[in-house]
């Protein structure tokens, strides 16, 4: 493959991480000038702006500039039209206000280090998680009061930026959010196994290649993007102090060994809902649904990303 880059950035971002992007690029156009290669930035506005730079790939080594969220929709682009292992390994430089998948890997935080990890780093395999129609997620995906949050709408985000939360700004917000949720009747299994019958609700049903959302609140502590399973934690609890002691618990992982939690691990998830209700589904925070049935399965070795040496076994 080529040492020319092709670096993707969400435009829509705004002027906010202009100065991140500005460092990234200094970094990576000193060391590739070095070596007589070149890179370009491509500021897409839209998924179809996205799909156009995505186009002009043609070998170069793709480098993702931004949260989770823009990682999920390139690499939702390349999964769908199958180019996804071959586009190589792929550089991330995290942005967002989540960097949840980059965190997991060990990739910094600061853009000007994340740009020296792409051009010194190590390629390493990524599972990928996908559900029966085909659509991804390289980080985490959360049924339940999440969701539910999440839909509400961007009002409730701005919100929660306003009163900077941090790591507790995701389990915090979605109680926030949906205090009055009654919960869900879900029945939950992993590999076959049942986890969960639907005969009591849940507050959330969250499986997880990497271990955090939201910036850094830990909901599935035990996740491991490299094990080629996918870790499941269900919340049985709906009541209002269960909901707040959870909460708390999940900046430090401690909410994984409650008894009102149950969790599992493996290869394939399926949630059903009971009779005719049906739930929604955040995939890396894209919202997808309304469901009655939904399954995931994991890819291994789906796609390639570049991490740190210190990262490799």
């Amino acid at each position: 493959m080529s040492e020319n880059l092709l670096v993707v950035v969400n435009a829509s971002a705004g002027t906010a991480h202009q100065r991140g992007v500005d460092a990234a690029m200094a970094v990576m156009r000193a060391a590739a000038e070095q070596n007589g290669n070149s890179v370009e930035l491509a500021a897409t506005r839209d998924l179809a702006h996205l799909e156009q730079a995505l186009d002009q790939l043609k070998g170069r080594r793709l480098v993702l500039m931004g949260g989770d969220g823009s990682i999920h929709a390139a690499v939702q682009c390349l999964h769908q039209r199958g180019q996804l292992y071959d586009a190589g390994p792929v550089g991330l430089i995290p942005l967002g206000t989540g960097n949840d998948l980059a965190g997991s890997l060990g990739i910094p935080l600061n853009p000007a280090q994340a740009a020296k990890t792409v051009m010194t780093g190590q390629t390493r395999p990524m599972e990928l998680f996908v559900s029966d129609d085909g659509n991804i997620a390289v980080n985490a995906v959360h049924v339940g009061i999440g969701a539910s949050a999440a839909a509400r709408g961007a009002s409730v985000k701005r919100r929660l930026g306003k009163i900077k939360l941090g790591k507790l700004g995701y389990p915090l917000g979605a109680i926030a959010a949906g205090f009055n949720e009654r919960g869900w009747r879900l029945t939950v299994k992993v590999d076959g196994q049942l986890i969960h019958d639907d005969s009591t609700p849940v507050l959330m049903a969250a499986m997880g290649l990497g271990g955090t959302v939201g910036g850094g609140a830990r909901l599935i502590p035990d996740a491991n993007p490299h094990d080629g399973c996918v870790d499941v934690v269900v919340w049985e609890s709906v009541g209002s102090v269960a909901r707040t002691a959870y909460a708390l618990g999940l900046k430090s992982g401690n909410h994984a060994s409650r008894k009102d939690v149950r969790t599992g691990s493996g290869q394939s998830v399926e949630i059903q809902a009971a009779d005719d209700d049906t739930f929604m589904a955040s995939n890396d925070g894209e919202l997808r649904g309304r469901f009655n049935y939904r399954r995931w399965t994991i890819e291994n070795h789906a796609w390639q990303v570049i991490v740190p040496p210190s990262e490799l076994p």
